[in-house]
């Protein structure tokens, strides 16, 4: 009895024990529920907070996401697929009017042996086109790269006489295209153009140089599209820091002009016109100053003893070959044209000078040897002269002494007195030749003309070369600078 009132107690208690475990399972079940379910609503609240949806109000569609949105697409929103591009805007009407304007971004090179110049510049075109307008309510302009700018219509501009040129693509082409809501366009390329520059190199080096890059439309005439500045004079703008190396940049404008194509027609042309003044320090130091001083040297053999042979001649040789070596240098650098430049006739005009001056010392060294034979034969038929008294001699010497002074047999070196004491007779024999011819009035006269006076020569040159190579220099540059 007692045995089965314990087994129904234990029984009881387990029970008990389970219905305990199974409240607790319940609860924390229910706790749990409800803090997900906590969580969710604060989530749906602070959604509802932003725009969507707050407690209490119907539930609200999410607004979609505009960066995924098809319809948003440049092609779309430009609507380029709706309409042909290959035709120029508002095709079949009046032109459309493209404007222009230019910054110069460098000048690099001027060649004279090419005759052209590089110049890098951003190009940019204004126009309209309808087609391309969309509906803003911001009113702001939409920017694109190049990728856009090869499925619409731009115009199709070149330079005329251009050599070489190229869009910079560096790191990715140099091209810009902006589009407004109402239908214009912005299109602007950064561009490097090497283009020919007819130069006229006559005043060179002390010339100014005018230079021309045009602008054109390769297959639209004026009568489809017609070209012009944006600003006038004010649509080219210029680096301040563009400097030249050989040239001043004076002056920057622009022009507008019609050209006529025999086969085509007519097309609006745009010129861009520079002009450039040469520096002259540089070739001051390089030509003219060397030639002058070249120049100057040859004057030097008018002083130097005529009979001094080795120092005159090499003197002359090497101020020619001197001068022929800077003429050269000169025009290897320039191209070959058919007519003289400036520097050409200094440089000439100097060479001519220099070989003047060996002509000279030519001409006295001729005269001296034709004089130092005339004397050689006279001394031949001298008779012998112990007779003669010593009053004669102090006649004969004081007559030779006059003379002496004018010949040029023994310039600037002393003489012996036998030499001198031998042209005393010489001097002797003429006049009693003279006197037995009856001719004493004229035998001052025939000396004269005997004795040549070859030193002369060299004075005259002394003042005569720097003389008229002073006028020269005058003239040349009152005319050219």
């Amino acid at each position: 009895m007692r045995g089965s009132t314990m087994h129904a107690d234990v029984l009881a208690l387990l029970v008990v024990w389970l219905l305990c475990a199974c409240g607790a399972s319940s609860r924390s079940r229910g706790r749990t529920l409800q803090t997900y379910s906590q969580i969710r609503s604060r989530r749906e609240t602070t959604r509802t907070e932003g725009g969507v949806r707050k407690p209490g109000s119907p539930i609200l569609k999410r607004s979609p996401d505009i960066t995924k949105n098809p319809v948003t697409k440049s092609e779309q929103l430009l609507r380029i697929d709706d309409h042909d591009f290959t035709m120029r805007p508002g095709f079949g009407g009046p032109a459309i009017p493209v404007g222009v304007d230019v910054q110069v971004e460098s000048l690099d090179t001027i060649s004279e042996v090419d005759m052209d110049f590089t110049m890098t510049l951003y190009l940019r075109h204004y126009w309209k086109d309808e087609r391309l307008s969309f509906p803003s309510t911001t009113n702001q302009s939409m920017t694109f790269d190049s990728r856009l700018v090869k499925k619409i219509w731009v115009p199709d501009m070149f330079f005329v006489h251009s050599k070489r040129s190229f869009i910079h693509d560096t790191t990715t082409d140099n091209v810009m295209l902006r589009v407004y809501p109402d239908g214009k366009v912005l299109y602007s390329v950064r561009v490097t153009v090497t283009a020919m520059c007819n130069m006229d190199l006559s005043h060179f080096p002390l010339d100014t140089q005018t230079c021309s890059l045009e602008i054109e439309s390769y297959a639209y005439t004026d009568d489809d599209l017609m070209l012009y500045w944006k600003k006038g004079n004010d649509s080219l703008k210029t680096d301040d820091r563009i400097s030249l190396s050989q040239f001043l940049i004076q002056e920057f404008h622009t022009t507008t002009k019609l050209a006529f194509y025999s086969s085509t027609g007519w097309y609006n042309r745009l010129y861009i016109n520079f002009t450039l003044r040469r520096h002259i320090f540089f070739f001051l130091l390089q030509t003219y100053f060397p030639a002058t001083l070249m120049v100057m040297l040859s004057w030097v053999s008018f002083w130097i003893d005529r009979r001094a042979v080795p120092a005159r001649v090499p003197l002359g040789i090497t101020t020619v070959l001197t001068m022929s070596t800077i003429i050269t240098g000169v025009n290897a650098s320039m191209p070959r044209v058919s007519y003289i430049k400036a520097v050409d006739i200094y440089l000439w005009v100097s060479f001519v000078f220099v070989f003047l001056s060996v002509i000279e010392y030519a001409a006295v060294n001729y005269l001296s040897t034709l004089q130092e034979r005339k004397e050689r034969k006279l001394r031949e038929k001298l008779p012998c002269t112990c007779g003669i008294s010593h009053s004669g001699q102090i006649m004969m010497s004081s007559s030779y002494s006059e003379m002496d002074a004018m010949t040029t047999g023994h310039y600037g070196m002393p003489e012996m007195n036998g030499d001198k004491r031998e042209r005393i007779l010489v001097q002797l024999a003429l006049d009693k030749e003279q006197g037995a011819h009856g001719q004493g009035g004229n035998t001052r006269s025939y000396n004269s003309s005997m004795w040549i006076d070859t030193h002369a020569i060299d004075k005259y040159s002394r003042v005569i070369f720097p003389g008229a190579y002073t006028l020269f220099n005058i003239i040349y540059w009152s005319i050219y600078s």
